[in-house]
């Protein structure tokens, strides 16, 4: 059944009534409430235009990567050795948003809308929502932003415009998280990169309960500008993030 959210009441039904590839309700709002409400649920905001209904969605099975799985293939570590990148958290999160909605090949459109670009700047203005950013010779090069509740990081998007880039980003949030006791990201959906990173499936009602543990933790509030300081090594990933 796909239900209609008004959007004066903040409420969603139970994630088990999502409906074939996980959509579940359509209507409500992008406001912080909804979203903190929507997030803590288990459920995301994902459509494709500003004059569309939102939809809201929770599928099965779920796409997650567990810290203690992080797989690093050996090219990888190669070029982060070279350090040609800088990196940084919290600096530039308009600018990171900003990026990942731009259509990517072959596509004409982004589900990063404006309207969803103004309701994630203002959980990042809350410190809830967290960027990470690389940059090569001063300019941004990738990077990926997300959503922090409890001990758990939901990954909305990332990008790239000189190679590897947003896989640096990746390692560093892994690293960052990780001395921060997160339990796991949700990458939501599936995708061949996130793969070989080692996420993997798991059923939407062990998700759920994960996810129950982990906001019975406090969530880390504020800037995360501090934790990836200015001439941060990146190469410490390699032992923070326990690859």
């Amino acid at each position: 059944m796909l239900y209609y959210l008004d959007r004066d009441v903040i409420w969603f039904p139970p994630v088990e009534e999502a409906i074939e590839e996980g959509l579940l309700a359509f209507g409500g709002d992008l406001t912080p409430q909804w979203l903190l409400e929507a997030y803590s649920r288990g459920i995301f905001p994902w459509f494709n235009s500003d004059n569309s209904e939102i939809l809201w969605w929770s599928p099965n099975p779920r796409f997650i990567l567990f810290l203690q799985e992080l797989k690093l293939h050996r090219s990888l570590k190669q070029i982060m050795k070279k350090k040609i990148f800088t990196v940084s958290m919290d600096t530039a999160f308009q600018q990171v948003i900003a990026e990942c909605a731009m259509p990517r090949r072959k596509e004409s459109g982004t589900w990063i809308t404006e309207r969803m670009q103004k309701a994630y700047t203002q959980l990042h203005t809350m410190g809830i929502a967290h960027s990470v950013e690389v940059w090569a010779d001063g300019r941004l090069a990738g990077g990926l932003y997300g959503v922090s509740l409890g001990n758990a990081f939901f990954g909305e998007s990332m990008f790239t415009r000189v190679d590897n880039a947003s896989k640096i980003a990746l390692v560093t949030l892994i690293a960052v998280v990780r001395k921060l006791d997160f339990a796991f990201i949700d990458c939501q959906v599936y995708t061949d990169n996130l793969k070989r990173f080692g996420a993997r499936f798991i059923e939407r009602k062990e998700f759920i309960t994960l996810l129950n543990a982990s906001l019975k933790y406090s969530t880390h509030k504020g800037s995360w500008r501090s934790l990836v300081q200015d001439g941060y090594d990146y190469m410490e990933c390699l032992n923070e993030a326990g690859a």
